[in-house]
């Protein structure tokens, strides 16, 4: 009998603009989907101080929602919840499937192009495993990265590249999804980024989503690894978005015109 886990998810996106808006044009993706061990039990998205002008799955299938902030508004608040159950399949998503071709994955991007210290982990992994099956050497390369690069807040922003951060020896979990994918696809095997949330022991509320990344294996098709972490997923984790690196994937993005600053508090809580 597979275990499953309620998990009840409360996302808060809050601006706040020094300065009347004249435009603004957000692009989110905060709303899972159900499939792959999870099932949406439900889940609703409302807007204070702006407007939802589409609502559309992009080409990756992700829920996408795009919302303009109202003319002169000075605070935008978005809140996502819901309820998601959720099986542990110990990583294991399964076949590839959906629009997107296997061979889009095996492609290096900007944040995830293999640089010389990637290239030689990737070396240094295929001489240390040679004889492995792909599954163990998947594992190593997880814990191989957990060591390089240690996990620490605020060294590195959603620009720096899986070069930047191997060589640096620090960052957060987009930083180590990056590094793995970017190693991964220079051994052959297709990856990809996700975005979700996650059920942290003995902390409910949380400040941002959570990343991991998914690699392809002829054996099993695609299984997660959550390098900052350790472990594969299990049943405290909520898939929301996958792309080819955080660009494709991230919660949420936009773009304004008016004068001023601005700040975005991100409150996120994650309970059973």
């Amino acid at each position: 009998m597979v275990d499953v886990t309620r998990l009840s998810i409360r996302h808060i996106t809050t601006y706040s603009y020094e300065q009347p808006v004249h435009y603004a044009l957000q692009k989110l993706r905060l709303t899972p989907r159900s499939g792959h061990g999870q099932s949406v039990v439900e889940w609703s998205s409302t807007v204070t101080g702006g407007r939802k002008q589409l609502v559309y799955d992009d080409p990756l299938m992700n829920h996408t929602e795009l919302v303009k902030v109202d003319s002169g508004a000075t605070h935008v608040e978005i809140v996502s919840e819901g309820i998601v159950d959720v099986e542990d399949r110990h990583g294991v998503i399964g076949r590839h499937s959906g629009f997107a071709p296997l061979w889009l994955y095996e492609t290096a991007t900007p944040l995830t192009a293999a640089g010389n210290n990637v290239r030689h982990l990737a070396a240094q992994l295929r001489q240390e495993t040679d004889g492995m099956d792909d599954l163990s050497r998947m594992h190593r390369l997880a814990a191989d990265i957990g060591t390089a690069v240690q996990y620490e807040i605020g060294q590195t922003n959603a620009g720096t590249t899986a070069e930047m951060a191997l060589t640096a020896g620090h960052g957060v979990c987009q930083d180590h999804a990056h590094i793995m994918i970017a190693t991964a696809r220079h051994l052959g095997y297709p990856a990809r980024y996700i975005s979700g949330y996650l059920l942290m022991d003995g902390q409910t509320g949380q400040d941002a989503s959570h990343a991991w990344c998914e690699i392809h294996l002829e054996t099993l098709g695609w299984i997660g690894f959550d390098v900052s972490n350790g472990i594969c997923p299990d049943g405290r984790y909520v898939r929301v978005a996958v792309g080819r690196d955080y660009g494709d994937a991230a919660p949420i993005v936009g773009i304004r015109q008016g004068d001023g600053a601005e700040a975005l508090t991100v409150s996120l809580q994650v309970q059973q």
